[in-house]
Parts: C-alpha cells; sequence; structure tokens
C-alpha cells in the first residue's frame, strides 16, 4: 500500500516517542509537546498509511505498536540514523574532510580500536573516522539501522547479512588473581574450575556465549555460579579483589598480566581462540570513503592489536586428573 506524500519526520519521531514511552502523556514531555498534540500526529500518520499504527494493550499498561507501527518504527529508526550521518558528514567537511565512516566496535574491542583510528588518521587523513562502542548486540543493530558503515566483532551474526574479512587472532582465557589455588600449573582439575564463582558479561554478549561454550565442554551438566558485571573493566577489578575468576579476551589484559595484577589458568584448552573480523553491510554499496577505509584495516594486518606479556602457546598442557572424592 502507497504511503501519503503528508507522512513527515514529526509524525515518525512522535510515534518513536510512543513506541519508547508506551503513554501519550509520557511521550508529549518527551517530545515537549501537549498529549492531544502527539494524539493528532498519531491519528495523521494512521490517516497516512491506512491502518492503525497503535492500540491500547490488553492489561491496559500502555500503548503497543501494530504490525504497521513496528514497520514504520524501523523505518524511522533508518532515516534518523541516515539523518545523523549526514550530519557527521557535513561536520566532516567543515572541517576540511573530504569523507566520513562510522566505525561500530564491540566493547571488548575498545582496548585496541582508539590505536587503529589514530592509524587510519595517519594513513587516511582526509577521510574523518568516527567511533561508536557497544555490546555485541548493539553493534549488529548499529549495523541493520545504518548508523554504522563498518564494524568490528567476533563471530559475524547470521541477521543481517554482512561482508566478513578476518583481521587476526582473538585470544581468549580464565583469569585469576595472583596467588588462586588454580594458578601456577600446567593444567587444572574442571571440577575445581567449576566449583569457582564466575564474574560475567551480560547475556548476549559474545564472551559470555563463548564462555558457556568453553565450559559446557566439563560441565557434565554442573552450572557454575554466576555473577553478571556490566563491563570488562568491572569484571577485572573484581577478580583482582578475589570475588570469582572470569572467562575474557585476553585482548582486555594484556596490562594486568604484564604487571602481575592477574594470572592465566594453564590447560588444554587455551587459549580458545577465535577471530576478529571486519564486517559492512552485504546490501548496501559502501561509500568511496567506506571502501578506502576498510581496505586499510586490513592492509594494517593487525598492528594495532594488543601484544600479550607471554603470547599464548598451542602447548598442549594437561587438565590434572580430578581429585578423589570421599564417597
Amino acid at each position: 500500500m502507497p504511503i501519503g506524500s503528508g507522512l513527515t519526520l514529526k509524525h515518525l519521531r512522535c510515534l518513536t516517542a510512543v513506541a519508547e514511552h508506551r503513554s501519550l502523556t509520557a511521550a508529549a514531555a518527551a517530545r515537549n509537546l501537549t498529549t492531544p498534540a502527539i494524539h493528532s500526529q498519531i491519528k495523521g500518520l494512521e490517516a497516512q498509511v491506512g491502518r492503525p499504527v497503535v492500540f491500547r494493550a490488553a492489561d491496559g499498561t500502555g500503548f503497543d505498536l501494530t504490525q504497521a507501527g513496528r514497520v514504520l518504527l524501523r523505518a524511522a529508526d533508518r532515516i534518523e540514523a541516515s539523518l545523523s550521518q549526514a550530519g557527521a558528514a557535513l561536520d566532516a567537511l567543515a572541517q576540511g574532510h573530504q569523507g566520513h565512516v562510522t566505525l561500530s566496535v564491540v566493547s571488548t574491542a575498545k582496548y585496541f580500536a582508539p590505536r587503529l583510528v589514530r592509524l587510519l588518521g595517519d594513513a587516511a587523513p582526509e577521510i574523518a573516522v568516527r567511533l561508536r562502542v557497544g555490546n555485541r548486540g548493539a553493534v549488529i543493530e548499529d549495523l541493520e539501522a545504518g548508523r554504522a558503515d563498518l564494524a568490528i566483532m567476533g563471530r559475524p551474526p547470521r541477521r543481517p547479512v554482512l561482508e566478513a574479512e578476518p583481521l587476526g587472532p582473538h585470544p581468549h582465557g580464565v583469569i585469576l588473581p595472583p596467588g588462586h589455588p588454580l594458578a601456577g600449573h600446567d593444567g587444572f582439575d574442571p571440577a575445581a574450575l567449576l566449583a569457582e564463582t564466575f564474574l560475567s558479561r551480560e547475556q548476549g554478549s559474545g564472551t559470555r556465549t563463548l564462555m558457556a561454550r568453553f565450559l559446557d565442554r566439563f560441565a557434565e551438566g554442573v552450572e557454575p555460579e554466576m555473577i553478571e558485571m556490566d563491563s570488562n573493566e568491572t569484571i577485572k577489578q573484581a577478580v583482582i579483589a578475589g570475588l570469582g575468576v572470569a572467562f575474557l579476551s585476553l585482548h582486555t589484559v594484556c596490562d594486568e598480566l604484564a604487571t602481575g595484577r592477574l594470572v592465566l589458568l594453564r590447560g588444554p584448552a587455551f587459549p580458545v581462540m577465535r577471530h576478529w573480523y571486519l564486517m559492512r553491510p552485504s546490501e548496501t554499496p559502501p561509500t568511496n570513503a567506506a571502501r578506502r577505509i576498510a581496505e586499510k584495516i586490513i592492509n594494517l594486518g593487525g598492528v594495532y592489536f594488543p601484544t600479550l606479556p607471554c603470547a599464548p602457546s598451542a602447548a598442549p598442557w594437561a587438565v590434572r586428573p580430578a581429585a578423589p572424592r570421599n564417597p
């Protein structure tokens, strides 16, 4: 069904506010409008698309979007992303740049992404590179909504369909506080490891998913105690304080390993090796600036990755046999 020519950005922004707040009054406050004005904008939007876009929830808790409303919300997100990108490009032009690229990276990559951006500035000074940092879900949303031209993360998602180029190895391991009973051995008792409290990122993060797969190799139905924390920095400080152990990207703990504030668990499964990938939407042709920056990132050959104080080897460390259990 064609959309009426009278549909405006104000219509869509009012719909976005209602979707976020689930209340006409709260949406009006967020948009600095009156409640009748928000109601009028929603009715005008429905007239343009020829069908309802919101409905009152059955439990009376507020307003939800219809299927048509959700379609329009996705379109509104992409429009806002395009306007944001246009604004950044205009700022870049005002500063004398010839192009602009937004690079979105997962939070684990913040330990090398600033250095990468500096190297890109040296290699392509005519292009302004803006950095966005978020969890895996946020980076995927950036790519879907058009808020990012390029992204760096681990395992490529199934959706959206992306072009992925491997950039280099991404080692993971279990970190311990100095003096921990599991430290200093070329092997470990899986039962002893599973008895530890694991300090973990939130559900849905790439590190959390990889940690779950690693522990499943030894767990045999045993679920270790988990405490969720919202950042790698918080997790590192909690491990140093002796609150538990953690499964993290080794690129996040290079300084702490070098100074001895943290140590690595040694065993046959370590390091758990994954890769970093550079990703770009496959359905949208990249701009010339994005194509040039992607080539620069690939050609840098991973020189921006942190250097581990003792590079993980592939030595076949043994798992120590489990201690005998009392009957």
